[in-house]
């Protein structure tokens, strides 16, 4: 039977979005670190601030909160002065199959007193930004890491479910500790192990829930009724919603013990930011 410290506790959060989904992720962790006790924890950051990438203040900001990992996705690019620390981070990972010289990297290995984990940040191809193919790239990163320790884990920013499924599916033959899919922001009802895996398709966001996928309903509504480009702006926040994950990890053999989704939901948090400006 595996022990209580044999087993390692991680949470991922689903895409970030502006200022809402960044004082909800505070919130959450400042009111369930001290009784949950995650070991690790990891979020998609690349829609933090303003809905688009990442300033560096608000990397500064979820260090602060005490996110161990951040991964992120196509967007990572948007803020231009990522430019400027990306190479300097100690924590955050841009997706792997970006072409070689592109500043950044696209996994980290985490040492903790007691364990090492490792994190792929992927980009899917279907309806994608053009990036170079991540199979053969992710499957020699998976046996790289391995050699160091058997704790691995990837986030999939992907489009397409069903390239989501088999990506998945194909990291689990490989010794893959959890996959998480990202980037589409709605949480799915998979979750599963898969061959010792950790598996759920997209873990969602956290943001505003009364906008549409945490940005504002109305640019929203407007580009879909026009067909023309309108600025999108991070919806209010009235109400708003973590999506997380939580996998229970055997150290010493990698595989996952229990994956169980997290959704919580908090009323009235723009009073707490009104007069900030959004960055």
């Amino acid at each position: 039977m595996t022990q209580q410290d044999d087993i390692i506790k991680i949470i991922f959060f689903g895409d970030i979005v502006g200022k809402p989904g960044r004082y909800a992720v505070r919130d959450f962790l400042a009111e369930r670190m001290p009784r949950e006790k995650y070991d690790f924890v990891i979020a998609n950051v690349e829609n933090a601030s303003h809905g688009f990438g990442l300033t560096e203040k608000n990397y500064n900001d979820f260090k602060e909160y005490g996110i161990n990992c951040m991964t992120c996705g196509n967007h990572i690019w948007d803020k231009k002065d990522i430019n400027n620390y990306i190479d300097l981070s100690d924590c955050l990972i841009r997706p792997i199959n970006y072409p070689q010289g592109t500043k950044g990297v696209g996994s980290r290995i985490f040492e903790f007193e007691g364990f090492k984990i490792g994190v792929i940040n992927v980009l899917g191809q279907v309806f994608m930004n053009l990036v170079n193919s991540p199979w053969q790239i992710v499957a020699d990163e998976i046996k790289r890491i391995k050699e160091i320790t058997p704790l691995v884990v990837v986030d999939f920013h992907a489009e397409a479910t069903a390239e989501k499924i088999c990506f998945g599916k194909y990291c689990s033959e490989m010794g893959v500790s959890a996959f998480f899919g990202t980037h589409t922001h709605v949480q799915t009802a998979d979750e599963s192990i898969i061959n010792g895996m950790a598996y759920i398709t997209d873990a969602g966001f956290c943001g505003a829930s009364d906008g549409v996928i945490g940005m504002d309903y109305k640019s929203s509504l407007n580009r879909f009724l026009t067909c023309i480009p309108e600025r999108y702006d991070v919806a209010p926040g009235k109400t708003v919603q973590i999506n997380a994950v939580e996998v229970d990890i055997d150290k010493s053999t990698g595989k996952a013990l229990a994956i169980r989704r997290v959704f919580y939901s908090r009323d009235n948090i723009e009073e707490e930011s009104k007069g900030e400006k959004e960055n």
